[in-house]
């Protein structure tokens, strides 16, 4: 199941969010049950946090994680940048997940200035993982300003509810079969993920569902069983629905001996 994000060589296909954990030692627990390689933090969000920051991120980087620090909070292309560029000196990474929010109340991203935020990143050397809707114009444009990877969404962030753009997204990956797509925001349950798995994603980030359980830890087990599983699915071949029903033995057109050795 390895694959290739960005020049970084993964085994793992969940993404997995630091925020809104009960502590940081069960945040910790909960990356390592899950065996995610990539973690995001959201530099914003804990800068506020001042006497607690630095100890914050020294803890992140001992995970030996790849940490995708993310532009959350932002709403302007000069703001993303700049939070682009203080993350890549802080976590000496050059990977950005950018967001650049355009509605308050949906937490949509805005499709423009997002894309002119990726074209300047690119320009001063990230590797762009942008935050988007399930659109595939949007997707094209994200492209051809330089972006290798896509982040659609599932559902607005932090409703749980699962893959709500479905049809949006199965074409998404079908236009772009070559193109590393994550789902990332709306996941709510272990069976949202393996639906995005099943789908041909390549991996699905969360946050919230894994950190708001009851039992954070054994979360992120499931999330992470669900996602194998999904991509195994998907690999494997599985049967597409049909309208109409079909024998799993037919008899028509079939000898008796036949019919006798698949029973």
């Amino acid at each position: 199941m390895d694959w290739t994000l960005g020049e970084k060589r993964l085994t793992s296909r969940i993404f997995l969010g630091t925020a809104r954990y009960p502590s940081p030692q069960i945040m910790r627990d909960a990356i390592q049950r899950s065996g995610a390689e990539v973690i995001t933090v959201s530099l914003r969000r804990e800068a506020a946090q001042q006497n607690q920051k630095q100890r914050f991120w020294d803890y992140l980087k001992d995970l030996n994680c790849n940490i995708l620090p993310n532009t959350a909070g932002c709403h302007t292309v000069a703001e993303a940048i700049t939070t682009a560029q203080l993350a890549r000196e802080l976590f000496q990474t050059h990977w950005i997940k950018l967001e650049v929010i355009g509605n308050d109340d949906t937490l949509q991203p805005d499709p423009f200035k997002t894309v002119e935020a990726a074209r300047e990143l690119i320009k001063q050397g990230f590797e762009v993982f942008p935050y988007t809707t399930a659109d595939l114009i949007v997707a094209e444009r994200l492209l051809e300003a330089g972006c290798r990877i896509i982040m659609p969404w599932g559902a607005p962030i932090g409703t749980g509810q699962g893959l709500r753009f479905r049809d949006s997204l199965r074409e998404l990956r079908a236009r772009l079969p070559n193109v590393p797509l994550v789902v990332d925001a709306g996941i709510g349950r272990p069976s949202h993920a393996c639906e995005a798995m099943e789908l041909g994603y390549d991996a699905v980030l969360v946050n919230t569902a894994v950190a708001k359980a009851g039992d954070p830890v054994a979360m992120a087990e499931a999330f992470a069983q669900a996602v194998r599983s999904g991509r195994q699915a998907y690999e494997a071949g599985y049967m597409e629905q049909r309208d109409h029903a079909e024998a799993s033995t037919p008899t028509v057109g079939i000898p008796f001996w036949q019919q006798e050795s698949s029973l």
